[in-house]
């Protein structure tokens, strides 16, 4: 146990290192006029800007989460379901996987605005966009995952009377594991960002609104709060994507306790 820690630590170290590094650059060319300050806020700066606006902060982070929620519930399952039907009938493969890609050529900006006035300023138009931006990783890594399954298990699997749901429950879907966690950790990322360039463009509350909020009283400091606060969100998440991909294949990690 000593041993992992010190492990997951020395692995650690340098990018703690580089950020810290960072931190210390950013202070010190704000501190010095290097950069104007008004432009570019210190880190000490936008740590007391998030400690006093840390209300507002979570009343509109509450909104993010849970139109993030929603959107990747709902593209997580659209994903798996199409990944499912695309693997299952190859003429469904072959019409509708050109045109997943194109929808992933359209800009994300200009959607949403189109979203907005079709659907209105509410929740709705914010979870469409996300469920938009978090279903397409979902499915290709599921569909990459079924399509690389070992021909001969599955024939060995024929063989023995097994039919197609006994084969994607004991040897496809298992197999699809990672390619599936790869995914929804792509997504976890996509929804908080999807859900704060829909409030952009739109809506009543969440951060994205904050956002521009701040951003037109030139509270720079705020702003950089902001985006902060939206890259812990995304870490977090995609941190319990991977706790989650642990319970799912211990198997996988059994390397790392030895």
């Amino acid at each position: 146990m000593i041993r992992k820690s010190r492990n997951t630590t020395s692995s650690k170290a340098p990018a703690i290192l580089a950020v810290v590094v960072l931190l210390v650059v950013w202070q010190i060319a704000s501190v010095s006029g290097l950069v104007p300050r008004y432009m570019l806020p210190s880190p000490v700066d936008v740590a007391v800007a998030f400690v006093k606006d840390a209300p507002a902060l979570w009343e509109n982070l509450t909104i993010t989460l849970q139109e993030a929620f929603y959107g990747l519930a709902l593209g997580v399952g659209i994903g798996f379901a199409f990944a499912v039907l695309m693997d299952a009938f190859e003429i469904l493969y072959r019409t509708f996987y050109p045109i997943l890609v194109i929808t992933q050529t359209i800009p994300t900006v200009a959607i949403a605005p189109l979203l907005v006035l079709w659907f209105g300023y509410e929740m709705l138009p914010k979870i469409i966009l996300i469920v938009l931006v978090t279903f397409f990783p979902v499915t290709v890594g599921l569909l990459d995952g079924f399509r690389a399954v070992d021909r001969d298990a599955v024939g060995l699997l024929r063989s023995m009377g097994a039919g197609r749901w006994q084969i994607f429950r004991y040897l496809k879907c298992p197999s699809a594991l990672p390619q599936f966690f790869s995914g929804l950790r792509i997504a976890a990322a996509y929804s908080v960002v999807g859900a704060v360039i829909s409030e952009w463009l739109g809506g009543f509350g969440g951060l994205g609104v904050y956002m521009t909020r701040v951003k037109n009283a030139f509270a720079f400091d705020k702003m950089f709060a902001v985006i902060f606060l939206i890259s812990a969100i995304s870490l977090a998440l995609m941190a319990l994507v991977d706790l989650a991909e642990r319970r799912c294949m211990p198997y996988r990690h059994l390397q790392d306790k030895h």
